[in-house]
């Protein structure tokens, strides 16, 4: 190495020589065999310029400065008590921004640093990565900086303070040196960290927090050999991030933190240096939104001088910056006022502030953030963790971390049985048996979408002439029960003219028994008072007398239900934890005592009796179809939560006694409705160690577009969502408008509900209250069939042809109104259900005609529309110029209602959104005597009006998502099409949606063997087996038996001779179906 005069006289000729000279020092510095000539090379340089002038000079002639930074002023203090450090024209100067930021670091304990893992945000010169490494004795120190000249001159600034003057190691009392614990690194915030699978303990940071005037010139490639004033740029501007942060120039210190969250150990703490100028509340936030306890440990004030940049956003938006009139003033002022007051002569300040900040629940904020980077970066700006009421943090961020996991590892909504979500099902029955010791199991609960639905399906499983229900169980029971006088049996045998009457009655235990004692009802529903829930007394003499009279019991304990580790004492769980639930009685709870969402609720019934668990679980699919699984998720991580820090099965099982008593004779279930159950072909689910195939139900187990997940998510990552936000009318209005063209004025009624089924049910209850008859199609979707005939409707057949696609036609259509009174028709279009042909607009024109001149009420269903094949050859309706045709002849009672869903339209098994559209008084009137609807929650709302928007768009995600599904879809109906010819089954070809149909020609009067099961009442052995010849009805249980796959059968088509089969299935499962439909074809003696 040469000499200082000769090292002075290379640096004298620019920076960048500076740093090539230096750079050499430090090649010198980092070999073990030059180091100590190469630290006193450097003391010899620094004594060369002693004084803060001499400093100063250096810096302007040869472009570097060594200087000292003391680092305690006060006796007592054992450590060093200042750093050399020295620096280069290029790279970030220590001043009062990184003085403060200093100070605040030496106001945590002792303890914050020692021993820990730390990294460094833009480091610069490296003085405080050493100065923590000197003071607070950690593990490891990570110095990163972006600007790859500052991590070499901190490299030298190292070797000057672990090396003393002599070049001699300086070690401390751990007997390790500054070399031990301190590395720099290059790198783009904490991208060293996570490419190495780095874990930290404490974050520190003080880097840029505004925007570079001239944003292209952050795009440069980051080099050593960049000019000077780029790299300088670097420490004290930034680039925008994509964050909402942006505006206020906290763009870089969001992804700092987003980063640090992935790194950082659970328990690990951030330190932030804030410059006051957006406010402390926007400072604070930028933490807290993202899950982040913060405590602001110093604060003082830093001199501003150009703040034009920050007058021009206020000017464009109502943010107002944050200032102060000198550095002892503290009212805050707006930039614009401060502008001018500077202007003006005046010096203006901003607070600089030094935040601790540490995650409140860092495993599941984690989970959040690791599903936000992988492609849903654009919701992060929604996401709100911050929470005043740690109750309410404690249970949604648990959920929201829950969801981010499903999303992310789920391509799609599994299929669920409608008795709930065996999961979920078996959540419940953990946290009974857990916190109250009640021994139940998953085939004791059925789900429901509220405790209102599940009452009223309970009472029409029984349908009992007489009711008794507690007075604050009633407001949405149907008003025809609330209304009827009949409380004596009326000897009728027509199960349509079954009059169900609901008397009120008070919930206090004493007076409800007098009540049940003189009215004596088949059915009571009701709770337990307040006063009398602690105790199982009331439960115990309700249970006694509604025995006595042989009277079935709801007891309703949602208002004593808690969802918490310490639940309060439960009479009647105290009795079920000891006695089994009687035959008779049932238990029913809505989930409503939530911390964060008053209105999502879940119910479930509990009965210790299978063929009531049976039961109940089809009347949720013919009447609900399924319970939205977001809602059961929601519950089912609160669930979990409260049972996944408990030991299992810690306690062993108590034998429960069985009460004894006299056999009463009970009303059992009404025999309109076992009679459907039992000739319903519902989904089937008794295979409990089979993977079952499900081409028999109608839901998407498609992959799930990113925007419909991103819509999910942030409909619960948001908090505060404006009324404007949630409602969804404007958006259903202008979805049918343009899909449709159905008309709409200021009197038109918008209905929303979970699903379309439960809106349908409502629909054929309106035409039961004005004694119509429902007329449905042939070929109409099997589940609605048997929902109306559950609902007992007076039901007329209108039959199609396979020469018109299973369509109706004028001439059939008015062959039948012809013949019936005050008619009700029903019309799947445009999709035609289930064989996916398409109603054109003339077609449609022509059957509303016909139901004009009839006037019919009719009910267009789109539920199953809106995935056509070839929309653009189809040509799409515009039932606005058909309906203002027909003004002039119509029959004054006729009206078009339109029925639909987006659960099929949006491919997601998890939104459940249905909607109804009714134009007629009259018609509302007597819809809203049906008020037992479960309501969308606003998240649904949400979530459906942001998709519908971005739908509107002729480009996007949501577009680009869509129609490749519909593209998967087109090409597995030609695939099932093949599989199934080339098997012997006639197939007419589907032009839309989710299903097609098929004659199984080569099928028919075949002799088959099945394997029998215990189920079936027969040999328990494995090799049991029976004949069937086979049919279009009974070859549904022979492909179930032979392969696990799940078809419908034509009892379920009413369409004689076709099976139906669902064509959205998880892709490995379509290939399964395939497979199984040849293995049948296989399994069948005969050559086909």
């Amino acid at each position: 190495m040469g000499s200082v005069d000769e090292f002075l006289k290379e640096c004298s000729q620019s920076g960048d020589a500076a740093y090539g000279a230096f750079r050499s020092v430090l090649e010198r510095l980092e070999d073990p065999n030059t180091r100590v000539q190469a630290r006193i090379f450097l003391s010899d340089l620094r004594k060369r310029f002693p004084s803060n002038d001499d400093s100063l000079q250096c810096f302007h002639t040869y472009h570097f400065r060594i200087e000292d930074i003391y680092l305690d002023q006060f006796q007592g203090y054992r450590g060093r008590k200042k750093l050399t450090t020295m620096v280069i024209p290029s790279i970030f100067v220590p001043e009062d921004w990184s003085f403060t930021f200093y100070e605040g670091l030496n106001r945590h304990p002792d303890s914050i640093f020692k021993d820990k893992t730390v990294a460094e945000l833009g480091c610069g010169n490296g003085w405080i990565s050493i100065a923590i490494a000197e003071k607070w004795l950690p593990s490891k120190v990570y110095g990163l900086d972006i600007n790859p000249r500052a991590v070499k001159v901190s490299g030298i600034n190292l070797y000057l303070n672990a090396l003393d003057e002599k070049g001699q190691p300086v070690y401390d009392e751990e007997k390790k040196t500054l070399l031990d614990r301190v590395e720099f690194h290059e790198s783009d915030l904490l991208s060293y960290c996570k490419d190495n699978g780095i874990q930290l303990e404490r974050i520190v940071g003080c880097i840029p927090q505004i925007l570079n005037p001239n944003p292209d010139a952050m795009s440069k490639m980051i080099t050593e050999n960049a000019s000077e004033e780029f790299l300088y740029s670097l420490s004290n501007y930034c680039a925008l991030q994509g964050f909402v942060e942006d505006q206020f120039g906290l763009g870089l210190i969001a992804r700092a933190v987003e980063e640090g969250i992935s790194v950082i150990k659970p328990l690990g703490i951030l330190i932030f240096n804030m410059g006051g100028r957006p406010g402390q509340a926007v400072c604070k936030r930028l933490f807290e939104r993202r899950g982040f306890c913060v405590n602001k440990i110093w604060q003082t004030k830093a001199a501003d001088t150009d703040i034009s940049a920050l007058v021009e956003i206020e000017k464009n938006s109502p943010h107002r910056f944050e200032f102060f009139m000198g550095l002892s003033g503290d009212q805050p002022i707006c930039a614009r006022t401060a502008w001018a007051y500077g202007k003006a002569g005046g010096s203006i300040s901003h607070a600089l502030s030094v935040y601790s900040c540490q995650l409140r629940q860092p495993n599941q904020v984690k989970t959040i953030f690791e599903f936000l980077k992988n492609g849903f970066h654009d919701i992060s700006s929604s996401l709100d963790l911050s929470f005043d009421d740690d109750s309410v943090a404690d249970e949604k961020i648990p959920f929201l971390a829950y969801l981010a996991r499903i999303l992310k590892e789920n391509s799609f909504f599994p299929y669920e049985p409608p008795a709930g979500s065996k999961l979920f099902r078996n959540l419940i029955a953990g946290f009974m048996k857990t916190y109250h010791h009640v021994p139940l199991n998953a085939d004791n609960i059925v789900v429901f979408p509220s405790r209102a639905v599940a009452i009223e399906n309970a009472l029409r499983l029984f349908s009992p002439r007489l009711a008794v229900v507690d007075e604050h169980l009633t407001r949405h029971l149907p008003r025809p029960w609330l209304t009827s006088l009949v409380i004596e049996n009326t000897g009728s045998d027509n199960p349509s003219q079954d009059i169900l009457t609901v008397i009120e009655a008070p919930r206090q235990s004493d007076l409800m028994i007098e009540v049940i004692k003189k009215l004596k009802p088949q059915v009571v529903v009701t709770g337990i008072a307040h006063f009398e829930a602690v105790t199982s007394s009331a439960f115990e003499h309700l249970l006694s007398i509604t025995r006595e009279i042989g009277c079935r019991l709801f007891l309703d304990i949602s208002d004593n239900f808690e969802l918490s580790s310490l639940p309060g004492s439960s009479g009647v769980l105290k009795y079920l934890a000891g006695t089994r639930l009687p035959s008779h009685a049932a238990i029913i709870c809505g989930l409503v005592k939530n911390q964060v969402y008053s209105d999502l609720e879940v119910a479930f019934i509990i009965s210790e009796e299978e063929a009531i668990f049976k039961a109940l679980s089809k009347t949720v699919e013919l009447l609900e179809g399924i319970t939205a699984p977001i809602n059961q998720y929601y519950y089912g991580c609160l669930f979990h939560e409260l049972l996944s820090f408990q030991l299992a099965d810690r306690r062993p099982s108590v034998e429960r006694e069985s009460k004894k008593c006299d056999s009463v004779e009970m009303i059992g279930f009404a025999s309109s409705a076992i009679s459907v159950l039992n000739n319903s072909e519902l989904s089937i689910n008794e295979a409990e160690d089979t993977a079952l195939i499900h081409m028999d139900v109608d839901q998407s187990f498609l992959p799930i577009p990113s925007a419909v997940k991103a819509a999910i998510f942030e409909s619960f990552a948001r908090q505060n969502m404006a009324d404007s936000e949630i409602d969804v009318t404007s958006s259903i209005k202008h979805f049918i408008k343009r899909n449709y063209g159905f008309p709409t004025d200021s009197s038109t009624e918008f209905v929303f509900a979970d699903s379309s089924l439960a809106l349908f049910n409502k629909v054929v209850l309106c035409c039961i209250q004005e004694g119509g008859t429902l007329c449905l199609p042939a070929g109409s979707n099997g589940n609605y069939v048997s929902a109306a005939k559950f609902l007992k409707a007076n039901i007329v057949n209108i039959p199609t042809k396979c020469e018109d696609g299973f369509k109706l036609t004028e001439k059939t259509l008015s062959e039948v109104l012809d013949t019936v009174n005050k008619p009700w028709v029903y019309i799947s279009g445009p999709t035609v259900n289930p064989t996916g042909l398409l109603y054109n607009n003339k077609e449609i024109g022509n059957v509303l005609s016909t139901c004009a001149k009839f006037g019919a009420r009719v009910v267009i269903d789109t539920s199953f529309s809106g995935l056509e094949f070839d929309s653009e050859s189809w040509g799409g309706w515009d039932l606005d110029g058909s309906l203002s045709k027909l003004t002039s002849f119509a029959n004054p009672s006729f009206g078009v209602s339109l029925l639909g869903g987006l659960s099929l339209k949006m491919l997601t098994g998890a939104l459940k959104f249905g909607f109804l559209v009714l134009n007629q008084t009259l018609l509302v009137d007597t819809f809203h005597n049906f008020p037992g609807l479960s309501k969308p929650h606003s998240t649904v709302k949400y979530a459906i009006k942001k998709l519908l928007g971005l739908g509107e768009r002729k480009s996007g995600d949501v577009l680009d998502g869509f129609a490749e599904q519909i593209r998967n879809l087109r090409s597995r109906s030609k695939r099932l099409k093949e599989t199934l010819e080339n098997c012997g089954w006639d197939v007419l070809e589907s032009c839309a949606g989710v299903s097609m149909v098929a004659k199984p020609s080569a099928y028919l009067n075949k002799i088959v063997k099945l394997k029998n099961s215990p189920k079936d009442g027969g040999s328990t052995e494995n090799d049991a087996t029976y004949e069937v010849k086979l049919d279009d009805i009974n070859i549904r249980e022979a492909i179930f038996k032979a392969t696990g796959l799940c078809i419908n059968s034509s009892s379920w088509t009413g369409i004689p001779g076709y099976c139906r089969f669902t064509i959205a299935l998880e892709e490995s499962e379509f290939e399964r179906a395939l497979d199984c439909i040849i293995k049948f074809k296989e399994s069948v003696p005969k050559s086909l």
